[in-house]
């Protein structure tokens, strides 16, 4: 089992930035694949950034591309999303996820993940 905690979301003003930290405990998870996604009010969970632990290889949605920095901290076995440039339409409930199963390229779908947090309350005010 592998448990996930979110924590670093809050208000900020548009244009300011958070960052999100997910920290990971539980089985062995240095093969796993790590996500953030978020989900606005009325919307779909959508897919934000992707990191392969044990490469660091990442990848980002369209939407956030050169705003948002997915990183990993092996020694706190931490997963960090780092945001900046922060708009309204990022105003959503953010969660981090892993992948067990490490596939051909980093999921990006909320159904290839298999263990999720709690999520934390990201507000952008205009």
């Amino acid at each position: 089992q592998v448990q996930l905690v979110e924590s670093g979301g809050g208000l900020v003003q548009a244009g300011g930035s958070l960052r999100l930290s997910c920290a990971v405990s539980g089985r062995t998870f240095s093969r796993y694949d790590m996500g953030w996604f978020r989900q606005a009010p009325g919307k779909e969970r959508e897919f934000v950034a992707g990191i392969r632990w044990s490469s660091g290889s990442t990848d980002y949605a369209d939407s956030v591309k050169g705003r948002f920095t997915i990183s990993r901290d092996s020694a706190k076995n931490t997963v960090y999303l780092q945001m900046d440039s922060l708009k309204p339409e990022d105003t959503a409930v953010y969660s981090c996820a892993a992948d067990r199963t490490q596939k051909f390229r980093i999921p990006t779908h909320r159904d290839e993940y298999d263990y999720w947090g709690q999520g934390t309350q990201v507000t952008v005010s205009s």
